[in-house]
């Protein structure tokens, strides 16, 4: 039940337009909220990001009344507390705020003020004859299926991945080597169950757009009556020599993934490590094991993270993550992969073009992904574009395919942010594909 709080030395609500504060809340140990002055008006919410925690008054706040995390950019609405942009799941909780004899009082439910969040309310009980069918169970499915309960969609949900696992943070993956499901999950089991949202662990094989029905590896099929396909990316792998053949080479898209790289490191640590790439996941890879082993990337750019930053910023991070002993290769492009010396089978080193070799006990490959819908390749019904996208409209709904929609990494369509002017586009990227499965779900 909701409370009266008086906040801790503020006798007054004297922000003016535009100004945050975050305020101490008296009899909540470490309690605190956010105020924030928007059009006359002030209101108190959560002090930190419902995402990784970052203080929110170190964010943006506009005219508007929009609110952006300072770390990685996740929006919210200070006068609902609702999410406006990822990679936030989860609202801020919103509280009455109010001058009242000499003082300033906020009500609220102390869980709800410690917590700083709001849990959306997504339980339901599945009902009627609408069936929504996902494929796929990354950053795109679960801003979709939960936005479907989020708007009060009664219907079935269906949930189709591949995945030995429940959605999860995919940037953990790279970031931090987190190999536990549990720590990384979005969601738990009972979550997907109290919201009756059925996760299925299975690999789509087939859909007939006609009869509006998937069919599954295992050999099951899953009626819809509005599709979302959702289902990523396939790391690509170096068509080069030894890359294939050898082991101890490895892509990072899943859970597994970080399994294997972690054993290969082993206990002992101290490795040669090579990393193939530069962009986000090389770059994040080489952050995470730099401070045990020996660590050296390779890119075909004049700086890290160029295409994306430009090489000036590039530079930036390229000198922060030097200072841990990382050894870059720019400009560099790859020749093969050679055997190690003390067991033929795995890999010993990288050669580079210009007759560099590099020292490898394990290589990780960050080089992008391919759409992966290879369970569309053969589909008459869908004309996938050359690099095996799904060209969509502007709200993500694919060609000549009415209630069927592509988001995420799969997904090409008319761009209209800066610079765009509708071209045509696919964007990898987890808060895109996040915010784009809020959209498709209204």
């Amino acid at each position: 039940m909701a409370q009266e709080y008086k906040i801790k030395g503020l006798s007054a609500l004297d922000l003016k337009n535009g100004e945050k504060r975050e305020v101490e809340v008296e009899g909540i140990e470490n309690g605190k909220v956010l105020l924030a002055r928007v059009g006359g008006t002030t209101h108190a919410m959560s002090s930190n990001c419902t995402h990784y925690g970052a203080p929110l008054k170190l964010g943006v706040l506009t005219p508007e009344g929009r609110l952006t995390c300072a770390w990685h950019g996740a929006c919210f609405n200070v006068g609902t507390g609702d999410v406006e942009d990822a990679p936030a799941l989860d609202p801020i909780a919103k509280f009455d705020v109010y001058e009242k004899g000499g003082a300033v009082y906020i009500k609220g439910e102390e869980a709800t003020i410690k917590a700083s969040r709001r849990n959306p309310n997504v339980k339901c009980s599945a009902q009627g004859q609408e069936k929504v069918v996902v494929v796929g169970g990354g950053s795109g499915a679960m801003g979709a299926v939960q936005a479907l309960r989020e708007q009060d969609f009664k219907g079935e949900i269906t949930m189709i991945s591949k995945e030995p696992n429940l959605p999860i943070d995919r940037t953990k993956l790279s970031k931090a080597l987190i190999a536990d499901k549990s720590k990384i999950e979005w969601r738990s089991q009972e979550w997907f169950d109290s919201a009756s949202i059925a996760t299925v662990s299975d690999e789509v094989k087939s859909i007939d757009f006609k009869s509006k029905s998937i069919s599954t590896k295992s050999g099951k099929s899953y009626p819809y009556t509005k599709l979302i396909l959702a289902s990523g990316g396939t790391p690509k792998m170096l068509p080069l020599p030894g890359f294939k053949e050898l082991s101890n080479i490895f892509l990072l898209r899943t859970i597994p993934d970080v399994q294997a790289i972690l054993g290969a490191v082993g206990e002992e640590k101290g490795k040669n490590v090579v990393i193939i790439g530069s962009s986000f996941i090389g770059m994040e890879v080489a952050n995470a094991l730099s401070s045990d082993n020996n660590v050296t990337v390779v890119g075909m750019e004049e700086a890290p993270l160029e295409r994306v930053m430009g090489s000036e910023v590039g530079k930036i991070f390229q000198k922060l993550i030097s200072q841990k002993g990382v050894k870059f290769h720019m400009g560099a492009s790859v020749d093969s992969a050679k055997t190690s010396s003390d067991d033929q089978s795995k890999v010993g080193s990288v050669s580079l073009k210009d007759g560099t070799s590099l020292p490898a006990d394990l290589v990780v490959l960050g080089i992008g992904v391919t759409p992966a819908t290879e369970y569309l390749q053969d589909n008459g019904a869908i004309q996938l574009e050359k690099d095996g996208s799904i060209r969509t409209n502007e709200t993500f709904e694919v060609e000549g395919q009415s209630g069927v929609y592509a988001i995420g990494d799969i997904a090409t369509y008319p761009y209209h942010g800066p610079g765009g002017n509708g071209t045509l586009t696919r964007i990898e990227h987890w808060n895109v594909a996040q915010n784009s499965g809020r959209s498709v779900a209204a």
